[in-house]
């Protein structure tokens, strides 16, 4: 342990801590832009490179950066003295002065981290005059990019390269002509991303946003012609009211569902439903291919990887195009609710596919890209005409003057929108593989699980691995979020998978899909995406129905229009295929 002061105030901390973490551990708060840390990957991003955290050491001459020099022993730091407040606005203002002062249009408006730092310096006019760096601006289907504002903190870039490994973003030329931009300055969309968006969770300033289709939402609730109908995905209860001023954490089912009544949806149902879906053809799916191997059957891929998360299904497609058969062919729940509602529903309310507009809740950008690929269509149609993040359905409740505190709590409407926990934790790490083993164990073995909590599958841990006995037959499992780690399991299982895993589950961003880059933003701080993923749990536990083949509405479709898992019905319309998308990357 080091001993120093802080602001006068003596501190302890462990060998090895910057200024920065150690003042943060006092209560000291030290400004900073191109630092970010997620603690749950055990991830810290110091470049010390925008020199905003800048502190006073006693005995040193130049102002040290707090988030890239560790403490020593008998350390005196001044964050706040005159010397460091005047770098600090000066550091500010330059950044200003090749900035656009558009803040009234600017997505970020509000949650600018620019603009709230300029505010508590107090920066009210740019001594600094001069030209400002301008440059095209480029969109994917989910992300904008407008690197007039970029600050160069390169948070997106590390986040991109180091957590994603998907290498879309890094930094370009030098000087005033400096950028981060896509190898060779070529389009975003036509480069190796994924449409993840964690580079637009992480950015600090309006330089990466979403692509919004509020507007195109609300001219379609507006049209008289149109069945509009809304689907919500499993994280967004969890994380919706933190952006009406609630607690991270805070469970706002029922709240939700009456406020997107208010909005004019025509029916209101549950991503749930088809979550519980999706582990009836998934684990089918899983079990049937399990039963090949045991058979002698060596075409049989194994392990079956998941195939919920559009980021993961896309960053496979483009570096391992050589592997496309061993993810499950089972789409997503968005992609399954839209088959569903465009097909089955459609016809059992008597309104044409093409009068049906299906639109989704969810925590994802991703999530746009995806409704948008060609093989969810039909003549030209979506089955998901419009993908909405936990972020864009708070502007909308906000724009049509509503307050989610003040709505009542509201069921969704049959038969689309009866779930049970297993599908609830499908927004957290570990939670679709969870719900599949409560299924696949209970099919497999004709067995009742006694317990159903599968503690070892939870938690924040960027891999893990168990095995769990299904009756006297070993099934290895494993879970990785962050696609870096997804990355070290798939060339594992390229080079033979070694450890015989059977699944493996991946989800794309920190935590899955309750730290999407489409939730409201943490900002770095970790603690919110702990309490959404508690709260997950806490949702599943409350339900009397926990595992998705247990699910009466489940039970009843099957029944009346799919016949069974993996038949011949639901491979038309709840199964895909992939593509070989890396000879693109390639060419361009």
């Amino acid at each position: 342990m080091v001993k120093l002061t802080i602001d006068n105030k003596p501190v302890e901390v462990a060998e090895g801590t910057t200024i920065l973490k150690a003042a943060r551990q006092a209560g000291i708060n030290i400004p900073t832009l191109c630092y970010f840390e997620l603690d749950g990957m055990k991830f810290e991003n110091k470049p010390g490179g925008c020199r905003v955290c800048v502190v006073e050491v006693e005995g040193r001459k130049n102002l040290a950066p707090a988030c890239a020099t560790d403490v020593m022993e008998g350390m005196v730091v001044h964050t706040h003295s005159a010397r460091v407040i005047n770098a600090r606005k000066t550091v500010v203002e330059l950044i200003l002065s090749d900035h656009p002062n558009d803040c009234l249009q600017c997505s970020k408006s509000g949650d600018c981290e620019l603009q709230t730092l300029a505010q508590k310096l107090g920066i009210r006019e740019i001594p600094f005059k001069g030209e400002q760096s301008t440059y095209k601006k480029d969109s994917t289907l989910s992300v904008e990019r407008d690197m007039d504002k970029c600050i160069m903190c390169r948070r997106c870039e590390t986040m991109c390269n180091k957590i994603q490994s998907v290498g879309a973003l890094s930094a370009v030329n030098r000087g005033f002509e400096a950028v981060v931009s896509p190898a060779f300055d070529q389009p975003l969309g036509e480069s190796s991303c994924i449409n993840c968006g964690q580079c637009v969770q992480v950015c600090p300033v309006g330089a990466l946003s979403l692509v919004d289709n509020v507007a195109d939402v609300m001219k379609a609730i507006a049209d008289p012609t149109k069945t509009v109908v809304v689907q919500t995905a499993p994280a967004v209860r969890v994380a919706l009211g933190e952006e009406f001023g609630m607690e991270p954490g805070s469970i706002v089912t029922g709240k939700m569902a009456a406020a997107l009544r208010r909005l004019g949806f025509n029916y209101v149902f549950d991503t749930d439903w088809s979550a519980d879906l999706t582990i009836m053809e998934e684990g089918t799916e899983l079990l049937g291919r399990i039963e090949k191997v045991l058979g002698g059957d060596k075409t049989a891929k194994l392990p079956i990887f998941t195939s919920c998360c559009p980021g993961w299904v896309s960053f496979y497609e483009k570096n391992f195009p050589d592997m496309l058969e061993y993810p499950s062919t089972a789409k997503s729940p968005q992609q399954m609710f839209g088959a569903v509602a465009k097909n089955y529903f459609a016809e059992k309310i008597g309104v044409k596919r093409e009068d049906m507009v299906v639109v989704s809740i969810m925590p994802c950008l991703a999530k746009k890209s995806e409704a948008a690929r060609e093989e969810f269509k039909v003549n030209g149609n979506p089955d998901v005409d419009f993908s909405l993040t936990t972020r864009e359905l708070a502007h909308m409740i906000k724009q049509c003057n509503l307050n989610l505190n003040d709505m009542p709590s509201e069921d969704f409407d049959s038969p689309l929108g009866e779930s049970t926990g297993a599908a609830v934790i499908f927004g957290a790490t570990g939670g679709v593989m969870e719900a599949a083993v409560r299924t696949a164990y209970e099919v497999f073995t004709k067995k009742k699980l006694d317990n159903i909590d599968f503690e070892v599958l939870r938690g924040f841990d960027g891999v893990k691995t168990a095995t769990v006995d299904f009756a006297g037959t070993p099934i290895n499992v494993a879970v990785a979020y962050g696609l870096n780690n997804a990355r070290i399991i798939m060339e594992e299982v390229r080079d033979g998978n070694p450890r015989g895993f059977h699944a493996v589950e991946v989800m794309a961003c920190p935590g899955g899909c309750i730290g999407g880059a489409g939730q409201p933003y943490h900002h770095g701080d970790s603690s919110i995406i702990r309490k959404r993923m508690e709260a997950t749990y806490r949702e599943d536990a409350g339900k009397p129905i926990r595992k998705s083949h247990e699910n009466p509405s489940i039970i009843a479709i099957y029944k009346e229009y799919f016949g069974e898992p993996c038949g011949h019905k639901s491979h038309e319309l709840l199964h895909t295929h992939y593509f070989d998308r890396s000879k693109k990357i390639e060419k361009e």
